[in-house]
């Protein structure tokens, strides 16, 4: 029995929850994963997972093994990227957290593009706006957009983007156009509910700084949501200019207070702090940051 490897299928075995789970994951059949972890549990002399018709859970042996089984992938793993970053290949499946909007909008078509120039290298992609422990996760790099990236994180900016305050040319001939942020009290808002700022809103303009307190009427996670309720002419919306710049091209939404302006984002590329960097992750960066250094985004 290969050691190593019915390791490898026990540890996805408990990742993936299940058997079936294991066996897509490892592109192995549900009759050689259910062998290897058998053979182990054999070998061993000790029952490994508790398995019910419902769910599968360890045991205690099984909590033991599987910790030291992560490890000892992980130094495996960690062992092989230190000895091909020598030759600055990329291989292997590399695993990415992305922001949604801006992973559908402007990184899905560059995992084609950098697949294309590192064939050995197999993406994994998972967008969410949550923002993920990316060593407690198994995530190798992530795509964050924030106005400073985390500290405990190595980053590198790769482009950077502005909150802009828009609505539809039919929502301010119906509704009047704000003249000073803070009427934007008396106007209906559809806010993103993400925001570190909540409602206070924050601006800089003549003046300085200020902030404006707003009441919406429609609260959302999800950026897309913003943009289209202000397409349909349902309020104004302050939204990141890789989001609406197109729409303040096509003149479908128009900016509103140009004279103050609101915060401005880097999008930034995190990994976490390890002695070296592997080939892939350093390439997917080098590869990114070349695709954005050109990009002026639109508002």
């Amino acid at each position: 029995m290969d050691r190593f490897e019915a390791m490898r299928v026990f540890v996805a075995v408990i990742d993936a929850g299940s058997f079936v789970g294991a066996s897509d994951a490892l592109a192995l059949s549900k009759a050689a994963v259910s062998r290897h972890v058998a053979d182990l549990e054999s070998r061993l002399g000790v029952r490994l997972i508790h398995r019910t018709t419902r769910k599968l859970s360890l045991t205690a042996e099984g909590e033991v093994f599987h910790a030291r089984c992560e490890e000892l992938l992980a130094g495996v793993e960690e062992a092989e990227a230190e000895i091909t970053s020598v030759s600055g290949e990329a291989t292997g499946i590399l695993r990415i957290n992305v922001p949604f909007t801006f992973g559908h909008l402007h990184l899905a078509p560059l995992w084609v593009e950098f697949m294309a120039l590192h064939p050995k290298v197999t993406l994994d992609v998972t967008l969410a706006d949550r923002v993920v422990d990316l060593v407690e996760e198994g995530f190798d790099m992530a795509v964050r957009i924030a106005r400073l990236p985390n500290s405990t994180l190595i980053s590198r900016q790769l482009t950077s983007a502005r909150l802009v305050l828009c609505a539809s040319p039919s929502y301010l001939r119906n509704h009047g156009t704000p003249a000073h942020p803070s009427e934007l009290a008396q106007h209906a808002v559809v806010a993103y509910s993400l925001f570190s700022m909540g409602d206070n809103w924050p601006f800089t303009g003549p003046q300085g700084t200020l902030s404006v307190k707003v009441s919406p009427r429609l609260r959302t996670n999800n950026g897309d949501t913003c943009r289209v309720a202000a397409l349909r002419h349902q309020g104004i919306v302050l939204q990141p200019s890789f989001l609406v710049g197109p729409d303040l091209i096509a003149g479908t939404l128009v900016e509103l207070l140009p004279a103050y302006r609101s915060i401005e984002l880097g999008v930034y590329a995190v990994y976490p702090s390890r002695k070296f960097v592997a080939p892939k992750v350093r390439l997917l960066i080098d590869f990114l940051a070349d695709s954005f250094r050109m990009q002026a985004w639109p508002g």
